[in-house]
């Protein structure tokens, strides 16, 4: 039986990288007596997927874990059994049962959400929403990545679905989250910051991932409701 597991990241937790996370969540499926499945081999590992790793520093209102399971009592027992191994910083947000035929969590991510906050004070620039309404408006939002192995042009245009001020202090934004897009909430923060003549360091406000998507061809839905 496979499940899907919503859960939220936040405080000192934000510092905990990928690979700690999985085998936090690893020891605490144990402890919570989960009936989990375990691959076959030399080594089992208990099956486990994850949406998409989140980055250092970053907090999450929206994560998403698939495992599977042999036998369970219900989601909300689960649910609760998992929220009783929990450490501050961890949150599980909902336990829901997958299709036999579902993708799991990794290859079912196609978009996400996120609100970039400012720390302290404003954003330094007059019209928030305006210039980020035309910082979207441009023909091409070209973005330049670098890597260990090479230097790729990208154009972010298509890949922004939303992107909108939230006050003076924050911004909201929508981008392409799939494997063959994987837009990062910092390298469309790096592009205005260039199209707007400001300077704001990445210490300088905490990004809020709000949920993770699938595309369903018609609308975009959070994995949970898929």
């Amino acid at each position: 039986m496979k499940i899907r597991i919503k859960f939220s990241k936040y405080g000192t937790m934000k510092y905990i990288g990928h690979l700690d996370m999985m085998r936090f969540f690893q020891k605490a499926i144990r402890r919570a007596g989960i009936d989990v499945r375990y691959s076959e081999g030399f080594s089992p590992h208990q099956i486990m997927s994850f949406a998409a790793p989140l980055g250092v520093g970053m907090e999450s209102r929206g994560e998403y874990m698939d495992i599977e399971v042999l036998s369970m009592d219900g989601t909300q027992e689960m649910k609760e059994a998992l929220a009783q191994v929990m450490v501050e910083g961890v949150e599980i947000l909902s336990v829901s049962i997958l299709p036999d035929n579902a993708k799991n969590a990794m290859a079912s991510v196609a978009a996400a959400s996120y609100l970039l906050q400012k720390k302290s004070g404003d954003y330094p620039t007059q019209d928030l929403a305006g210039k980020l309404q035309a910082f979207l408006a441009q023909e091409t939002i070209p973005y330049t990545k670098e890597t260990k192995k090479s230097v790729v042009e990208l154009n972010l245009k298509d890949g922004i679905y939303e992107l909108a001020a939230v006050g003076d202090n924050a911004i909201r934004m929508m981008v392409n989250a799939s494997s063959s897009g994987n837009i990062k909430p910092g390298m469309v923060m790096e592009a205005f910051c260039a199209f707007a003549g400001v300077d704001i360091p990445a210490k300088d406000y905490q990004i809020i991932k709000l949920e993770t998507y699938a595309d369903l061809g018609h609308k975009f839905v959070p994995l949970d409701a898929v």
